[in-house]
């Protein structure tokens, strides 16, 4: 049985999404870089948040992980 993919929005928490879609975590490596990711914080921190402390255009994450988990 195939689980329903859900939509990832930029107030979704990076951790959840890692645990949900593990092969987002190249995404968010690209845009974060390899040491925030491995920050426990990151795991409660959204993905709004990680693209303002990292002066990134949240709107281009997000539709970069939705492309990832359509395929």
């Amino acid at each position: 049985m195939q689980t329903e993919k859900r939509k990832i929005d930029k107030e979704m928490n990076i951790g959840e999404i890692l645990k949900m879609y593990p092969q987002s975590r190249e995404v968010f490596q690209k845009h974060f870089g390899k040491g925030c990711i491995n920050c426990p914080a990151s795991r409660m921190e959204s993905i709004s948040f990680g693209a303002l402390m990292h002066n990134r255009d949240v709107n281009a994450i997000v539709r970069e992980l939705n492309a990832m988990i359509k395929t």
